[in-house]
């Protein structure tokens, strides 16, 4: 028999390589219908009845590993959908949906010099010849996940579609539009094409995409002709999507009215917040923030993962030394507890998780933030508000009024919020705070510059936490290797420390799309203030000698903390010194 991707003819190879069992494939054979056949891929049918493999028992025939054997007889190249990867105007612009839905076929790379084309069924090329007269490209061909192809081509064809629509209609609008007034008339009324159902689409597809591929944010930035789509995903921006200029106006006045933001404003930054569904319904919270640039304005969206806050402090990376000693600060009575460390570096989950954890029944949790990061019904929750006089300062002040048991101040910037904190650890309230510094001992360097009295902070002060976030190995993919001893030396230096036998490096596979890293986790510098400590902490405060002391008292440097990560196989020596050089003293 010929071989084809027929449901007999796959059957027959499969059986002649004693894959499965004859009597199986008679009896699927006979019972699968011309309806069945006609609607879904061989490999499909196959791969629903969870067979296992004869020839290795341990695995079963599932529609990947099915598709890895269809490459490996077929001679092509076994293609991996990442959509972060592809240009999808240019590949969907190549020939139309309803010619690759008739041939289960998907273009998924368009260059000057090469068209490659995703197919399911290789024996089938009565279309590629019609293609060759088409595109005067060299053509190759690759083997895909039919049921991913099929997903995939749905998808990327209803965008495009959108996108092609909203355009056109957006052209429409924009030629009648003479000036500003009549442009800022038309956001009020939200006409800007905003309430375009293929604007709608768009919107849709850009917050779902985002969900399925673990962002953390999405960024629009205009451009002169175009708008930028990028996702931020393990702390590194990827390229997503080019849109029309015209029609990134559109989107970003869509995502303004979702999240309540004046459309008409595009002169000066604003702030606000949306609450949608992700594909599997669960609830995430997205925070808005748009800013004027050149181009227009600029878009950027936070997501909120509540799972996040669900988790325990080993999940965000506490070694059990470092949870027992943060679970001893926050359970204390009253005093101050800071988390310090650049933005994004995750300060806020390690608050929020902390503050899950301290808000039961019998506790009365106040937050003043700017903005609340995440709406969470344990905590009564304040907004700063500088257009009517509200800030970290007068908010403390308002909360303390509240009858407060733990008080979180989203940040301390200035000596009047710093005072209003030392106050209320003082009258006997547990605050926990962020500020920005390097490590945890120049917390204690930048108070005092502030200008709180040395006194003050030995009085009130519990501990300092500095912390940084980084990129975890893929557990799919990971693979050991020797250690270099001048890499680690560089890494712990100028503390001695025994490299492990084996370290693991970044490999790349599908789960982690080829990046080699899945997730990320933080590294912490722990500093409780003990006795000793505050003794030093005088009115000719000296950082080195202070820092030299906090170490010998027992706080792990953060590059310190990042070996460990790197000896138990969780990351790599580059990921650490990334984000927590090593730091030379003298």
């Amino acid at each position: 028999m010929q071989k084809s991707c027929s449901l007999d003819s796959i059957m027959q190879q499969l059986v002649e390589q004693g894959m499965v069992e004859a009597e199986k494939a008679r009896m699927v054979s006979s019972l699968s219908s011309a309806q069945d056949r006609k609607n879904q891929h061989a490999l499909e049918s196959i791969a629903n009845r969870q067979w296992v493999n004869q020839t290795n028992p341990a695995q079963k025939l599932t529609l990947d590993v099915l598709t890895d054997w269809l490459a490996r007889e077929s001679g092509l190249a076994r293609y991996y959908f990442d959509p972060l990867k592809m240009d999808v105007a240019s590949c969907t612009s190549l020939i139309s949906y309803a010619y690759a839905s008739r041939f289960n076929i998907l273009p998924v790379k368009v260059t000057a010099s090469e068209v490659v084309i995703a197919v399911t069924d290789p024996y089938n090329t009565e279309w590629l010849e019609e293609i060759r007269r088409i595109v005067k490209q060299p053509i190759s061909l690759v083997l895909a996940n039919p049921s991913q192809l099929r997903a995939y081509a749905l998808e990327f064809y209803s965008v495009s579609r959108a996108m092609d629509h909203a355009g056109l209609n957006q052209a429409e609008q924009v030629g009648n539009i003479q000036n500003i007034e009549q442009l800022i008339e038309l956001g009020k009324t939200g006409m800007v094409e905003a309430d375009d159902q293929h604007i709608v689409s768009i919107v849709d597809w850009l917050l779902q995409y985002a969900f399925t591929q673990r962002a953390s944010d999405i960024h629009i930035e205009p451009r002169r002709n175009q708008g930028n789509v990028r996702f931020r995903i393990d702390g590194v921006m990827h390229q997503v999507y080019e849109i029309p200029a015209n029609i990134t106006a559109a989107v970003t006045s869509r995502i303004k009215i979702m999240g309540r933001l004046d459309v008409a404003e595009k002169r000066k930054p604003q702030d606000g917040r949306i609450k949608t569904v992700t594909p599997d319904g669960q609830e995430i919270e997205l925070r808005l923030s748009s800013m004027p640039t050149a181009f227009g304005e600029k878009l950027v969206m936070r997501i909120f993962d509540p799972e996040v806050l669900a988790r325990n402090f080993a999940d965000l990376g506490f070694e059990k030394k470092e949870s027992d000693s943060w679970n001893h600060m926050i359970q204390q009575p009253y005093g101050i507890i800071l988390v310090t460390g650049p933005t994004g570096s995750g300060k806020t989950t390690t608050l929020y998780t902390s503050l899950k954890h301290l808000a039961v029944p019998e506790v009365n949790v106040c937050t003043i933030e700017d903005p609340i990061e995440q709406v969470e019904p344990l905590f009564n929750q304040m907004q700063v508000q500088h257009n009517i006089g509200v800030d970290f300062a007068r908010g403390v002040k308002t909360l303390l009024r509240q009858d407060p048991d733990i008080i979180m101040i989203g940040e301390i910037r200035d000596r009047e919020t710093a005072e209003m904190a030392v106050q209320a650890a003082l009258t006997g309230h547990l605050v926990l705070s962020t500020l920005h510094t390097n490590d945890a001992p120049s917390a204690v360097a930048r108070l005092t510059e502030i200008g709180i009295p040395p006194y003050l902070i030995s009085a009130t002060l519990l501990g300092v936490v500095a912390q940084r976030l980084i990129r975890t190995l893929c557990p799919h993919c990971k693979k050991p290797v020797d250690v270099d001893a001048d890499q680690w030396d560089s890494l712990i230096r100028p503390w001695s420390t025994k490299p492990p036998e084996k370290i693991y490096l970044a490999e790349g596979c599908l789960e982690c799309r080829q990046t080699g890293f899945l997730g990320r986790k933080g590294i912490y510098e722990m500093m409780p203030l003990s006795e000793n400590l505050k003794q030093h902490i005088t009115s000719n405060f000296d950082l080195a000698k202070f820092r030299k002391l906090a170490i010998k008292n027992g706080m792990r440097p953060l590059n310190l903390a990042g070996a460990q990560k790197v000896a138990k196989g969780l990351t790599t020596i580059q990921e650490v010194l990334k984000v927590a050089p090593p730091r030379y003293e003298g």
